[in-house]
């Protein structure tokens, strides 16, 4: 839901998982925003401009009407949902909600998150795709987690979808990208599904062709 008028500004690349799990709550939420997109594969995060507000130089950033800004994805999933109910009022489940995102910042995110870019924007001769099989390997490790919690509980934010499903559900959805496999995680593949028929989800776009082209010869 964008708007030129909105209150809400958010700088982000749309490609990114990191930055649609921001977009994907503020769709949920019905929040007018107005998104500007940043190509941060391709040093556009590096202007002086951008590096005035974050001089960590990444993505996903938003800019509220009054001037202040908030970069960490997770970050803003947390202050976009406070007081709504995809963050639970209740302090056990807010801090299972933030113990998953951890994990997710942690234990997941850097394993496909980064094997995705490797294998997509990242040309087939570079030293970095000595790093796949690695990265492969424990993103799997990350997956078995995820599987092993919804053998007994169908969300990772407590008992209703919340935060925490936006956050791992990001680059889970397109682990394929970076060559890791969902089929021996039925649990988590029925999860995925879940999310996907939650009200308000919108899918993260497809990158350019020469990209994914790039995905179909990593796998």
């Amino acid at each position: 839901m964008t708007s030129l008028r909105a209150p809400l500004t958010v700088y982000g690349m749309s490609v990114s998982g990191n930055c649609h799990k921001v977009r994907l709550l503020l769709e949920q939420l019905g929040t007018r925003y107005h998104w500007v997109e940043v190509d941060s594969a391709h040093g556009q995060t590096h202007t002086p401009d951008f590096l005035a507000m974050n001089p960590n130089a990444k993505v996903p950033l938003v800019q509220r009407d009054d001037g202040r800004v908030l970069p960490e994805s997770n970050a803003i999933l947390f202050w976009l949902a406070e007081g709504t109910p995809y963050l639970s009022s209740d302090g056990w489940e807010r801090a299972q909600t933030l113990r998953w995102m951890f994990f997710e910042q942690y234990s997941h995110e850097p394993c496909l998150a980064v094997a995705r870019f490797i294998s997509g924007w990242t040309p087939p001769d570079s030293p970095r795709r000595a790093e796949l099989a690695r990265l492969r390997e424990r993103s799997a490790q990350a997956l078995a987690v995820m599987e092993e919690h919804l053998g007994t509980a169908p969300w990772f934010s407590g008992r209703a979808y919340g935060i925490a499903d936006i956050a791992l559900f990001a680059y889970t959805d397109v682990a394929a990208d970076g060559g890791v496999a969902l089929a021996p995680y039925p649990a988590v593949q029925a999860w995925l599904q879940r999310v996907r028929e939650q009200p308000g989800f919108v899918p993260m776009p497809a990158p350019l062709p020469e990209v994914q082209a790039l995905f179909a010869q990593s796998r």
